[in-house]
């Protein structure tokens, strides 16, 4: 798979790099509070980074005075297994490297995702990027043989919380997995062994070689 910049106007479907934010703080205080487990560990809401007043200033000019939860996704990884979307963007900023596997809300046809259509973009350490509503995603890969990646999750709070006893309306329905958490799973995934929608067809994409 052919590895991309979010810098390059490819991404401009998917998300953006923002740009203004120092940082630095809040990549020193995720370097230094979070662990990096063998597998991938997500934390939506770490005290220690929501204290810092860039929590404040994301929250009020990033999303326009939304109630925000600053979190965590760290790891190794290299596969995609499943892909998510929220009705809100999403924020990331990586203490080092990492690659995202993105592919878009429009690419669902009659119910199903063909991984074919999914795309990697590298994003460089300290760089603040946003993964627009309407971009499907999943937890961060690593960038390089062996490396592992410490990424920033920024998102409106209560996101990725429990999931609402719903009657369902539609087909949609059946992929809400959490609280504003829509899951595509891939059949391989021990996330569709757990019972998440099992609608991403063709190969569950592993970069491992491609890095």
């Amino acid at each position: 798979m052919k590895i991309e910049s979010v810098f390059d106007p490819s991404f401009a479907p998917y998300g953006k790099v923002i740009e203004g934010y120092d940082t630095a703080e809040l990549l020193r205080t995720l370097d230094t509070v979070t662990p990096l487990p063998e597998g991938t560990d997500y934390v939506p809401s770490q005290p220690e980074l929501e204290a810092l007043p860039i929590a404040a200033q994301l929250s009020a000019n990033a999303y326009g005075g939304m109630p925000i939860q600053l979190g965590w996704c760290n790891g190794h990884n290299t596969r995609l297994n499943c892909l998510e979307y929220h009705r809100d963007s999403e924020l990331n900023c990586g203490v080092t490297d990492f690659i995202l596997l993105v592919a878009k809300e429009e690419d669902v046809v009659d119910g199903a995702l063909d991984t074919a259509t999914v795309r990697a973009f590298k994003a460089p350490a300290g760089t603040l990027v946003e993964v627009y509503a309407t971009t499907l995603h999943y937890a961060p890969c690593s960038a390089a043989p062996g490396a592992g990646f410490k990424v920033l999750i920024a998102l409106p709070r209560g996101t990725n919380g429990p999931r609402p006893d719903i009657a369902p309306v539609n087909g949609e329905d059946k992929t809400l997995w959490a609280c504003n958490k829509w899951l595509l799973a891939h059949p391989e995934s021990s996330e569709a062994a757990q019972g998440a929608a099992g609608i991403l067809k063709g190969e569950n994409i592993d970069i491992a070689a491609d890095l």
